[in-house]
């Protein structure tokens, strides 16, 4: 498997996972005010599979992006990792039904365009 494969991996690993906590914290309701409530809030959101599958998720794309970086420079492996913020914009807004605003799109653009500025010039 190559560098650039272990990249799309991280990357749609990491979507995942914070799309589906997102979604889970969501569900969850207001969080408790004191200590004991919020140890008793965070275990019970531990215990919940989707979350436990959205924290494998992110601990799955850790070792993939380990892989990556046996394989790829750094300079050139981090700045593909951004395209994750495109994926998050079109996912929050398509599945979690989160408003989008022009100022998301013109960031998400530009990071985007800064990413194309890095790869033509590598």
């Amino acid at each position: 498997m190559t560098g650039y494969a272990f990249i799309a991996l991280t990357v749609l690993l990491s979507v995942y996972g914070q799309l589906v906590l997102k979604w889970q914290a969501s569900l969850s309701g207001p969080l408790p005010h004191g200590v004991a409530p919020k140890l008793s809030f965070l275990f019970h959101m531990l215990v919940n599979p989707w979350v436990i599958s959205g924290l494998a998720a992110a601990f799955a794309a850790s070792l993939f992006w380990m892989l990556a970086l046996k394989k790829l420079p750094l300079s050139t492996a981090y700045p593909l990792t951004a395209t994750s913020f495109l994926l998050i914009l079109l996912f929050a807004t398509l599945v979690l039904h989160e408003p989008l605003s022009m100022g998301k799109i013109v960031g998400t653009v530009m990071i985007v365009g800064g990413i194309t500025v890095l790869a033509v010039t590598a």
